[in-house]
């Protein structure tokens, strides 16, 4: 995304982008922040994308979406211990927590979520605690952080659940070995709901086809787009009355949390800065 990004910046308004798709609504804001994106509401839009899974002033949209889960090691953690972000920094997990580096996206959006329900003193306090209960500096993707729970290097870590669906969709002996000894839950579903993001895309600023580009936007949202796209990536679809593939299904209906998705663009620095400042690398 953030090559993507600096290659529309040079490229001005020679590019011949019309549309702009990534991951994290973190990635999408930063197009917009750069004034690359040009805001776009249509009915079909308006009608078919949750309120909180798009852009406010319609620069980007989403059209699948993706959860936080929390993943912990079946013979060492009960799925109640694990029920809340919270409970990652609690003194039961001293020295059983894995996480990825800071610096990616999903975790500044992840942090940048709880900026905006909670304020940056809350999110600043829970940052310090996670970190104070890493079992090693953080390192890896969030596949690397399930495998480690399922070593026994650690107790719980947090990833995209689509990470964990995918290799226990794996033909791979070794995936799913490592998926039979973890388990993993959708965090807080008695208070704020768990953390959503969207893979979703906007129209540019320099759009040649800008007709197309919308088309093209509404087509993902589509009847066809929506049970087709989400089962490939293994994400949700964005409208709830499309069913999600049945293994997801099989996990069964959460409680999402609802936050203004330009919030995660919007505290993204804040989040960075506070990583930094209780040194979680």
């Amino acid at each position: 995304a953030e090559q993507l990004l600096e290659r529309m910046k040079a490229e001005g308004d020679q590019t011949e982008a019309d549309v702009f798709i990534s991951a994290d609504a973190g990635n999408l804001w930063k197009v917009k922040d750069a004034g690359l994106f040009q805001n776009v509401t249509t009915p079909t839009l308006q009608e078919k994308v949750p309120e909180h899974l798009r852009d406010p002033d319609g620069a980007f949209w989403g059209f699948t979406k993706r959860a936080r889960i929390i993943v912990y090691r079946k013979d060492a953690v009960r799925p109640e211990e694990v029920a809340t972000m919270d409970a990652l920094g609690t003194a039961r997990f001293r020295n059983q927590i894995v996480m990825r580096s800071s610096s990616n996206v999903y975790q500044l959006s992840t942090l940048a979520a709880r900026i905006e329900r909670l304020g940056a003193e809350n999110a600043r306090a829970w940052a310090a605690a996670v970190r104070g209960n890493f079992a090693h500096d953080p390192q890896g993707s969030d596949t690397d952080q399930i495998k480690a729970v399922a070593a026994g290097e650690a107790q719980a870590s947090v990833c995209n659940h689509y990470y964990y669906f995918r290799m226990v969709r794996s033909e791979d002996p070794a995936d799913r070995a490592v998926v039979e000894k973890v388990g993993f839950v959708f965090p807080d579903q008695a208070g704020a709901g768990t953390h959503i993001n969207i893979s979703g895309g906007g129209v540019t600023a320099h759009a040649k086809r800008r007709d197309l580009g919308v088309q093209f936007l509404e087509y993902l949202v589509s009847d066809e787009a929506q049970t087709m796209l989400a089962p490939l990536n293994t994400e949700f679809p964005i409208r709830p009355e499309i069913a999600p593939a049945p293994d997801l299904a099989a996990a069964g209906p959460f409680k999402e949390e609802n936050i203004p998705l330009d919030a995660l663009g919007r505290h993204q620095a804040e989040a960075a800065r506070i990583f930094e400042e209780v040194g979680w690398s």
